[in-house]
């Protein structure tokens, strides 16, 4: 039975938009809204991605809407860029070292100049594609640039990074090389198309891209965009939220059928952390998720680096596990975008040139100069892998193996003990029982970065921060029944909640440890803990293994162990196995 939210959407005329709270039905409510309109009318339901077009076009094919057209704006782009101008698409962006070899960039006599460069020209590339704006002149790349290393040498090179930039969308364009997905899209826009639809139902509004939006606000149909002002999870892709650009009447779902209300104030309280920042009106949603079955259970976290360790801890504490899954192509979480791999930038730690892959990997020196290359560009992933070698070493052999081994295909995925995931591939999933790891940001931590910013300069990256309580939020509403929380992001008067589970189980996915009264997980970053670990690399002794093996028997969890004898949690996983207590 729809609801009266529902009913005043499918009844509106006019140009609309809706902002719908995580489970409330959106992709429900705009179908209803499509079959409302006259069978003779001609509708487009633009979809983001992929996966929500092919979710839309089932619902819509059981709803027998033959009038309905499911396209989303690559696909639209794509028949008509690709096909009329016969362009080879490429299916990744161009590689750092493959801009180099195509642009003929120099070094200058320091280090990697030609690496960095090719680097930031990448960037620019992408954001101009994923921007409104006619000509790369019209963008100031500085805009999206927020270390003070990388805005040095930004500054330093603007002129090489923008002239390589449109140098590089020239070669694309004359089908000298291949074209990415947002070459295309881009020249789409350019384009100015006039699309034959009478009503452009727009879903997922809210990680638009401005070149998305500029394409869907020249139409002269009906316009309908709908999503979550606060799901807004893609400013690194540059979404612009689109729901806050337009001007459209409002209409809200504020009800969600996915979770109880308990849960729905623990998203409410994170959303509040917004008032920290801001003037910020509250936001309304009524859980009325009804009890089910706690058979999906998965661990959410924020970065890849956090969801890796977290599945390590989870099959060296839990040795009856025997499937796990991971959402994506769990080499995903091994392979940075341009196809540099963790084994690359662990052969480097260990002096191992001849085993490494990647040209930019193997180009660096040593580990050091792989991060100031890191510092100078901002590559996040690249920053993970380098922070795993330095936590686990060799060990990241076996450790690697044994989640490849527990990790089962996607046709299975509903058999699997565990599900891992980080918040942006969880994006539009819903599991029974959510575990989150402690790697969001905390309303501390906020309250600590407002303070110090404000005492540098007054400014604060907004924008930024704003993304980070909604990767909180969106990772919080994936959960249809019950949610396990580190404490130290676990709102007090919420804690003990019948559905919020607070405390150290609930990061280490454990639902007795969390439920103990006044349990507390530690947070520390790895630069830290390996600081506080100073016997993580000595030799083991006959005595320390029988210790070892003697807690083990007593069912001791290889974080305690660790912390008992003063290693790390690889440096222990790696020699239980080494006697035997963990077979190949």
């Amino acid at each position: 039975m729809l609801t009266e939210e529902q009913i005043a959407i499918i009844h509106s005329t006019g140009n609309i938009k809706i902002n719908a709270v995580a489970g409330s039905g959106k992709t429900t409510t705009i179908i209803e809204y499509a079959a409302s309109r006259p069978k003779d009318s001609r509708i487009l339901y633009l979809a983001f991605n992929k996966s929500v077009r092919l979710e839309a076009a089932k619902k819509i094919e059981e709803r027998g809407l033959r009038n309905v057209k499911v396209e989303t704006a690559h696909s639209l782009a794509y028949k008509s860029i690709v096909f009329s101008n016969g362009y080879n698409v490429r299916t990744q962006s161009y590689r750092t070292f493959e801009i180099v070899d195509l642009l003929g960039l120099q070094n200058n006599g320091e280090k990697h100049t030609e690496y960095i460069l090719a680097n930031h020209i990448s960037k620019f590339v992408t954001y101009f594609c994923n921007s409104d704006k006619p000509k790369v002149q019209d963008l100031n790349y500085l805009d999206i640039i927020s270390d003070s290393a990388a805005r040095a040498f930004v500054k330093t090179f603007y002129a090489p990074i923008e002239e390589g930039t449109r140098l590089l969308l020239a070669k694309m364009d004359r089908g000298e090389i291949d074209i990415t997905h947002d070459f295309y899209l881009k020249k789409f826009q350019l384009s100015n198309p006039l699309l034959p639809f009478d009503y452009i139902l727009f879903d997922e509004g809210q990680d638009a891209s401005a070149v998305m939006l500029d394409i869907f606000l020249r139409q002269k149909a009906t316009k309908v965009i709908v999503g979550d002002v606060h799901q807004q999870i893609y400013g690194w892709r540059h979404a612009v939220n689109s729901l806050e650009k337009t001007d459209f009447k409002t209409f809200h779902l504020s009800a969600s059928f996915r979770f109880p209300q308990d849960i729905a104030e623990l998203a409410l309280s994170v959303l509040d952390w917004k008032k920290k920042l801001q003037d910020f009106d509250s936001v309304v949603i009524t859980g009325k998720g009804r009890e089910t079955k706690e058979v999906s259970k998965a661990t959410i976290a924020r970065t890849n680096l956090g969801l890796l360790l977290k599945a390590i801890e989870y099959i060296t504490e839990n040795r009856s596990v025997r499937r796990i899954y991971f959402e994506g192509n769990i080499n995903s979480y091994t392979y940075a975008d341009e196809g540099a791999s963790l084994y690359d930038v662990l052969n480097l730690h260990n002096d191992k040139r001849d085993r490494i892959r990647d040209k930019l990997v193997a180009s660096m020196k040593d580990l050091d100069e792989l991060d100031e290359y890191i510092e100078k560009t901002e590559d996040v992933q690249l920053s993970m892998m380098s922070e795993i070698v330095k936590e686990y070493g060799d060990e990241i052999f076996d450790i690697m193996k044994s989640l490849k081994k527990l990790h089962i295909e996607g046709d299975d995925k509903a058999k699997a003990e565990m599900v891992f995931s980080t918040v942006h591939r969880a994006k539009g999933m819903e599991y029974d029982v959510v575990y989150l790891v402690d790697d969001f940001m905390t309303e501390e931590r906020l309250e600590k970065i407002k303070t110090e910013q404000k005492g540098k300069d007054g400014l604060l990256n907004l924008s930024k921060l704003n993304e980070e309580i909604n990767l909180l939020y969106v990772a919080v509403t994936r959960a249809k029944h019950k949610i396990f929380i580190p404490e130290g992001l676990a709102p007090k008067r919420l804690a003990g909640s019948r559905h919020i589970l607070a405390g150290k189980g609930a990061a280490r996915g454990g639902a007795k440890a969390a439920e103990k009264k006044g349990a507390k997980e530690k947070s520390y970053t790895i630069s830290e803990k390996r600081r506080s670990i100073k016997e993580a690399y000595q030799p083991w002794t006959a005595d320390l293994d029988q210790e070892l093996m003697t807690m083990v028997d007593a069912g001791a969890s290889v974080g305690d162990m660790a912390e008992h004898f003063g290693r790390t949690k690889g440096a222990v996983y790696s020699r239980i196995k080494k006697l035997g207590y963990y077979p190949e």
